[in-house]
């Protein structure tokens, strides 16, 4: 059987206390043990199913941890409270000082001012490379070369990576490959095509309502465990918590995911191919034209779809800000950052997500300040959407 990851979650099954379809909420920072050894042997690690701290786990946060494992293919999964909260300690924990991080050069800007700009204090340094190249990737690996991370579709350019191609390359030299899977949750599987850790923003398409921040780690029982770890691992004692009742939230959303990403990909496929044969030049992962177009083909999850991601250049910055003040005006969706919402959303990366970003680097990785990125809502009459964009876009001469 193939490997299915909106079946793997819909196969678990959990019970609240009283017997309740909802698992219950543990509400609790802390827990009561029956016998003072049995806390020591939590302490130390010795004793499974005791619950000690929930900045260490807890039952609300494993269950949601289990939902993602299983979606990603993983053995367990650590949740936290934000997307960079699950980023900054799975490098701190893979690297040390000295070391040497392989990334893409196309990454989320607060990823890119991690590596850039803080990281290095603690003797960790990296390579940006562009992601698309597996020869400038490899001539990139150095001695002390530890991490390999990338975006699996590129923030915000939608870049395609070749998870196996870099699977293997991590593979030859013992490296750690480290996906953030942000922009494609059911779309791609990084874990079943060799990733050794998967990297979620729950805050974005995961839970879909735009009400919380979150992260979450996917990997092996023996990573997540070293993360968990009291002496030295770097989710426990750097603290990036979720709250219980944040991660009940997200579990429920999660039932209905893969709904919603059937729903977000076949509306960015239609008015990709709508502007596209408007004379747009639409980036979509989608559209024969994008350049990975056959790679992303090569390891997607059919169902699914090519994502709710899209993007195309409005010429200038005056121009992109002048559409989408337009489009927020006529309730075509909103101004924001973010993702991944029943709305559509839209900002302009160069002024606001990649920021962090150098204006000199955004340059080289071809990242232009009118370069819009939109996340396609969950609208039911996409042509209606479609002509009132257009209609948008005819009045401020871009087409």
């Amino acid at each position: 059987m193939s490997f299915n990851p909106a079946d793997n979650i819909q196969d678990l099954q959990y019970f609240g206390e009283f017997g309740g379809v909802n698992p219950s909420i543990s509400d609790s920072s802390t827990y009561t043990f029956l016998a003072a050894k049995s806390m020591m042997d939590t302490f130390e690690g010795n004793l499974e199913g005791c619950y000690l701290y929930s900045r260490h786990s807890s039952p609300t946060n494993l269950f949601l941890g289990q939902a993602l494992a299983a979606m990603e293919g993983t053995e367990s999964a650590n949740v936290a409270a934000s997307g960079m909260g699950a980023i900054t300690p799975t490098l701190m924990q893979l690297c040390n000082a000295g070391d040497h991080i392989v990334s893409s050069r196309t990454i989320y800007g607060g990823s890119y001012a991690f590596l850039k700009n803080f990281i290095p204090k603690f003797g960790i340094t990296t390579s940006f490379v562009d992601i698309t190249s597996l020869e400038k990737i490899e001539a990139a690996i150095q001695d002390n070369t530890k991490v390999l991370f990338c975006e699996c579709i590129s923030n915000p350019l939608l870049e395609v990576a070749d998870i196996k191609g870099l699977a293997a390359l991590a593979k030859k030299y013992n490296l750690k490959l480290v996906v953030d899977n942000t922009f494609s949750p059911l779309q791609i599987s990084p874990a079943v095509l060799g990733a050794d850790v998967v990297i979620h923003s729950l805050t974005k398409f995961i839970n879909g309502s735009s009400d919380t921040v979150g992260g979450v780690v996917c990997g092996t029982n023996e990573f997540i465990d070293s993360l968990r770890s009291v002496n030295d691992g770097a989710s426990m004692l750097l603290g990036p918590v979720m709250d219980s009742l944040r991660a009940a939230s997200v579990l429920k959303n999660m039932r209905t995911l893969h709904l919603r990403m059937k729903k977000h990909s076949e509306n960015a496929m239609y008015l990709s191919d709508k502007f596209e044969q408007d004379g747009l030049k639409i980036v979509y992962p989608g559209l024969k034209s994008h350049p990975q177009h056959e790679l992303y083909k090569s390891m997607y999850n059919e169902e699914f779809g090519f994502g709710g991601m899209l993007s195309f250049d409005a010429g200038s910055l005056q121009k992109a800000d002048e559409l989408m003040e337009l489009m927020q005006k006529r309730n075509l969706g909103y101004l924001a950052v973010s993702l991944g919402f029943y709305k559509t959303l839209f900002n302009a990366p160069g002024t606001g997500t990649s920021s962090e970003i150098p204006a000199d680097e955004q340059e080289k990785m071809g990242l232009s300040d009118g370069l819009i990125r939109f996340s396609i809502g969950l609208d039911n009459d996409i042509e209606r959407t479609y002509q009132e964009m257009k209609a948008c876009m005819k009045k401020v001469d871009m087409l």
